[in-house]
């Protein structure tokens, strides 16, 4: 059941930038010993946009792998051509993903049919659930919410990670679509709230670095249990904040370093968090006990 707190995964990278596979089966095991609920390997958290197309497929299988059906993989296979997302999707597929994340196309700003018309074509064209992806702070395109109820017409479309923390644009889109149809949080510090007006889980940056209290938060709040989870949240609320100090996933990796969890490899044009950012990193990690 793709539900609950899904950790946005880093992918660990060594010194020089070449990809851990030995950190990255660590990472994943350490998700699944502290409850996390869905991990999505190689979205823009996982360096997407500089992994190429072999290194990407090769990551979504050994998540695949070492996960071994004990909680759901979705794989981000989002690109702004239609063609390339098309083939992304085939080859998670083929790697035994349990869904895909497909953001939006980024920078060529299609319009809203050219829009509906991408995720059709790769819902088309490749039978597995995928999760739309509306992120317009990064891709400089916004899909509308009457473009996300067209496209939940589609029997493969399940759902939107919709990052925008807009709770007007969340319930609107979630009172009008289909039974089954999935809204996610793809904002950490709204997703409570997004939770709480009948939506289904968060992709979650935040989660990489204290997995089990996102976990919990998100349980309660699908559970109603409004106070609850908002006390859980407010204890996150400066992990959530520090996390986007730089464009992510900067500050998640630097801070997964400090903890002792990754090596420091980052590619470039994302560069290691700058110093001025560190000590606040480290205040937010020390205030909830992780370093």
């Amino acid at each position: 059941m793709i539900q609950g707190s899904m950790v946005a995964l880093v992918t660990p990278m060594n010194a020089d930038n070449s990809l851990d596979w030995q950190g990255l089966s660590a990472l994943v095991d350490w998700h699944l010993e502290q409850g996390t609920h869905g991990i999505v390997a190689v979205g823009t958290t996982g360096e997407s946009a500089t992994l190429d197309v072999d290194e990407h497929l090769a990551v979504i299988r050994h998540v695949v792998d070492q996960v071994n059906g004990k909680i759901p993989v979705i794989a981000g296979t989002g690109a702004n051509s239609t063609s390339e997302a098309i083939e992304l999707t085939e080859g998670a597929k083929s790697a035994g993903a349990d869904a895909c994340l497909s953001v939006t196309p980024y920078y060529n700003k299609p319009t809203q049919e050219g829009l509906y018309l991408h995720h059709k074509a790769i819902a088309e064209a490749v039978d597995m659930p995928q999760l739309l992806y509306n992120v317009p702070g990064r891709t400089a395109v916004d899909m509308l919410p009457e473009t996300v109820l067209r496209l939940a017409e589609l029997p493969n479309i399940i759902g939107i990670k919709e990052a925008t923390g807009d709770m007007g644009r969340a319930k609107a889109i979630i009172d009008a679509a289909p039974d089954g149809f999935k809204v996610i949080s793809g904002d950490d510090e709204t997703a409570v709230e997004l939770m709480l007006l009948g939506g289904h889980g968060d992709i979650s940056v935040t989660a990489n670095v204290i997995p089990g209290k996102l976990a919990q938060m998100c349980e309660l709040a699908i559970a109603g249990k409004a106070e609850q989870a908002r006390q859980v949240n407010d204890s996150l609320m400066s992990l959530h904040r520090v996390m986007f100090l730089e464009a992510n996933p900067i500050p998640v990796k630097w801070a997964l370093t400090q903890m002792g969890i990754v090596a420091e490899g980052i590619r470039l044009p994302m560069t290691p968090l700058s110093e001025v950012y560190h000590e606040q990193v480290r205040t937010a990690l020390r205030d909830a006990g992780l370093i």
